[in-house]
């Protein structure tokens, strides 16, 4: 064991030590046990209480948790750090494992000398608390980052699988106008040659631009196929080639036989046949310029949805806003895990529930959470069902979330407000999100309250509509 000068000396040298009396060094000394730890020992496992404040002179642990079978480094202590017990600290064991890299030399302060620190030696009390609140504030800091970049990459890739059907249909569609247009002068050639008036021309424009004007029929299977069937055998006593894939043009846009018979009245029978593949030569143009409007419009719509829900184009400061908006631009930045669990989605909004006063993209954080919460828990069940009610019944708004996932269990039921409690196996939670919730929903003079049970895990949430407490700015 190194005298006493010696271990002085290296208590010095730590930087949250450098206010401290020598005297007070020197009666910590005199109360500690000096320990040397090789390499792969176990300097604490889960459980074990802690009873020392250690000061590490020399030597690396590795600190770590296990989480869903899967080990994850939360740092490595090194020569210089305090750790173990802390004054005012919370922690009494240990939550996880701190295990040697490489031999470790360290003073440890025994806590049964805890009083008598804090009614002698106060120098040596602040420093200590000064490493505890920084030593939470960090953790606390890594941990909400951690939850972040989780939930950030959780709508990232829902939003890019979202984004990469129209995108791609949109690519697709392209294509295909551009091998269709080309086709165009060879149909062009045979209708300018056709000798027509201007009355049976125009006959003709207003049943086929009439048919584009309208909405689309929706046809069951059977009357689709019946239908599809008469118009190819219209089409092929009128001598078309191809009919059956001009008869599902015809009947997709509502052409109906009486139509037939009318273009058949106004055109010369040797013409008939350039005419009706003129007509299904737009139809065809028309339903690939639809398909590429939808799936742009749908880019459109997905893009202001991430516009409104986080709020990116506005100060953040309370306002008032629709409930509804934010819980149905969280539902599409999470559609993607909604359709790919299978869920049915139950949505009973109160068309009367007036603005509230809210932070809206602190707010969408509470509806991401719980809901991305609800989706997780029904994975992989079968005939899940997320349901999402609002009420309103003139001074407070409601809102609930049930899935009929398994529920949460009864012994674990008073801590999911918990920060860091978390039953997600590693990279999926840091047991950062309830926490949030829960503070989010007080910053707005909220309430919130959970009731579970097998198959039924409902979260009700209460708002004041009027808050006339909030003088505007951020509590």
């Amino acid at each position: 064991m190194p005298s006493s000068t010696v271990l002085l000396e290296a208590l010095q040298a730590f930087e949250a030590l450098k206010e401290v009396p020598a005297e007070q060094l020197q009666w910590l000394i005199d109360r500690s046990e000096y320990r040397v730890l090789e390499t792969g020992d176990f300097m604490f496992k889960p459980e074990d209480p802690l009873l020392y404040t250690h000061f590490i002179l020399k030597g690396a642990i590795k600190v770590y948790r296990n989480q869903a079978q899967q080990q994850m480094v939360l740092g490595i202590w090194e020569g210089g750090m305090i750790t173990g017990y802390l004054p005012f600290s919370r922690g009494k064991i240990a939550s996880g494992f701190g295990q040697v890299l490489e031999e470790t030399t360290l003073v440890s302060f025994p806590r049964s000398h805890e009083k008598e620190m804090l009614a002698q030696h106060y120098e040596l009390t602040q420093a200590l608390v000064q490493v505890m609140t920084s030593r939470v504030r960090e953790f606390t800091a890594v941990q909400k980052q951690n939850e972040k970049m989780m939930a950030l990459g959780k709508l990232s890739a829902g939003l890019a699988h979202e984004l990469n059907n129209p995108a791609a249909a949109i690519v697709r569609g392209s294509a295909e106008l551009s091998k269709h247009l080309h086709l165009q002068p060879e149909t062009f050639k045979h209708v300018i040659s056709i000798r027509m008036s201007d009355e049976q021309v125009d006959a003709v424009n207003a049943i086929l631009f009439g048919r584009l004007q309208q909405e689309r029929p929706t046809l069951s299977l059977l009357d689709r196929t019946e239908q599809e069937d008469d118009m190819g055998y219209w089409l092929e006593d009128h001598g078309l080639e191809n009919a059956s894939a001009i008869a599902e043009n015809l009947v997709e846009f509502g052409f109906t036989q009486e139509d037939m018979d009318e273009i058949a009245v106004q055109v010369p029978p040797k013409d008939l046949s350039p005419v009706l593949r003129w007509i299904d030569n737009n139809l065809t143009t028309e339903k690939m310029v639809t398909d590429i409007q939808q799936a742009s419009e749908r880019i459109s719509k997905l893009i202001n949805s991430v516009k409104s829900y986080t709020h990116m184009d506005r100060a953040p400061e309370k306002r008032p806003a629709d409930i509804h908006a934010g819980i149905r631009n969280t539902l599409t930045m999470l559609n993607h895990k909604i359709k790919k669990n299978n869920i049915k989605l139950v949505e009973d909004f109160d068309a009367n529930m007036p603005p509230i006063s809210m932070f809206v993209s602190e707010m969408n954080q509470v509806w991401t959470n719980i809901i991305d919460n609800a989706i997780d828990a029904m994975e992989g069940r079968p005939n899940s069902v997320l349901t999402i009610k609002t009420t309103f019944d003139g001074n407070y708004a409601q809102v609930d979330i049930t899935d009929n996932g398994p529920g949460i269990p009864e012994e674990i039921m008073g801590r999911i407000w918990e920060p860091f409690f978390t039953t997600k196996e590693m990279g999926k939670g840091t047991g950062l999100g309830l926490e949030v919730v829960y503070k989010i929903v007080k910053q707005h003079q909220g309430m919130v309250t959970v009731t579970s049970e097998p198959a039924r895990t409902s979260f009700d949430f209460c708002f004041p509509i009027e808050d006339h407490s909030f003088n505007g700015n951020s509590k």
